[in-house]
């Protein structure tokens, strides 16, 4: 699917995702490849990751919820609704689960990133999705199953279940600390340099496409921004805090990890 396929707002899907959710769970969203092994899961860590019994840490792929409060911090909204579930969802599993891993297989903390059925295929991150406990998030190589994910969290967004409720979409220039966030802004400047691709969004962020991930994203599709209304979404990084800004450089940056975590607003 190219790039600009991918960026066009998505269509009303009607009703048919919103039953289908209660129908069936999310198997209408990913449903699971055969014969994939269960293990036991020892605790559920928060909205999405599991200690298993064998002392694994496992990342959902394609899930990004609330953040539970650490150090005196206190829980987003949601954090603790989504931990619920999912030690529901795992109960309702009889404690085991079956892991699909990544074509990366961990992460930099050194946890297993994996999709989790449930013992009746249930995929868990389409299932929290459907119900708008967290965000889709699409970080190559391991997007297999993106569609079926933004198709799982556009039905609870047209439904305003969860974090949908209130729209968490933040102005570009809303943006004060680091950390996961939506935003939309309108697309100021489009740079090409050796550092990859950079889309200013009025001087408030910058999100960047680095060299090795530009061949996922269609070149044309990048240089007609300009002008344009978008949404983006991952991960903000403060620039301030790693050495000092040049003059004229947006403090707040988003690096892009697939072309599914942008979109052009119509």
């Amino acid at each position: 699917m190219g790039f600009s396929l991918l960026m066009k707002k998505a269509s009303l899907a009607g009703a048919f995702f919103v039953s289908a959710i209660w129908l069936s769970g999310a198997q209408a969203f990913c449903p699971a490849p055969s014969g994939l092994p269960s293990v036991a899961v020892q605790r559920v860590v928060d909205g999405d990751t599991l200690r298993l019994a064998d002392g694994r840490s496992v990342r959902m792929i394609g899930l990004n919820t609330p953040e539970l409060g650490k150090q005196g911090r206190t829980d987003e909204p949601f954090a603790v609704a989504a931990r619920k579930r999912l030690e529901a969802l795992v109960a309702a599993s009889d404690g085991r689960v079956s892991l699909l891993p990544g074509k990366e297989g961990k992460d930099h903390y050194g946890r297993t990133l994996a999709h989790i059925y449930g013992t009746d295929g249930t995929n868990l991150e389409a299932q929290m999705l459907a119900e708008g406990l967290g965000f889709q998030v699409a970080v190559a190589p391991n997007v297999d199953l993106v569609e079926c994910q933004q198709a799982a969290e556009r039905s609870a967004r047209q439904a305003g279940l969860g974090v949908w409720r209130q729209s968490p979409v933040l102005k570009a220039e809303q943006i004060n600390t680091s950390g996961f966030a939506v935003l939309n802004g309108r697309v100021s400047k489009v740079q090409r340099n050796r550092g990859g691709v950079w889309i200013e969004l009025q001087d408030s962020v910058v999100l960047r496409i680095a060299p090795n991930l530009l061949g996922r994203f269609d070149a044309s599709a990048l240089d007609g921004l300009k002008g344009k209304q978008i949404e983006a979404r991952g991960w903000v990084l403060d620039r301030s805090r790693r050495g000092g800004l040049k003059d004229g450089q947006a403090r707040w940056m988003l690096p892009l990890t697939d072309p599914v975590m942008l979109q052009i607003m119509h």
